[in-house]
């Protein structure tokens, strides 16, 4: 899909926004970001979700896209293990699961 948009839009103009609904939403990111997409929309904890299907596994955690993105060398200019933090922290507030992954893999260790 990429390849055919970006032939009528510049990369650099667009984002991408994926839903982990299938566990498949990093492996579409890295692809996109292999092909150069630097905007990716992402929520704190996997927070949100979609009102049209509910239990749905929603967004994607912001803080497992940093974690992948600097485990390739890619420089995000986010720090890890504050973005953790705020991840476990607003969780705590709104009594949700954190959905992430290495938020949950690092619950009492900074990587």
């Amino acid at each position: 899909m990429l390849d055919a948009v970006k032939n009528v839009v510049p990369i650099e103009k667009l984002s991408i926004h994926c839903h982990d609904t299938y566990g498949q939403a990093i492996t579409n990111i890295l692809s996109s970001v292999e092909k150069g997409i630097k905007n990716i929309d992402s929520s704190v904890a996997g927070l949100g979700g979609c009102p049209y299907a509910p239990g749905a596994s929603g967004n994607v955690p912001t803080e497992d896209i940093v974690y992948c993105l600097h485990r390739l060398g890619i420089k995000t200019g986010v720090d890890l293990n504050r973005l953790m933090e705020v991840s476990k922290l607003i969780s705590k507030i709104l009594g949700r699961k954190n959905q992430s992954k290495v938020t949950l893999a690092n619950r009492n260790r900074y990587i």
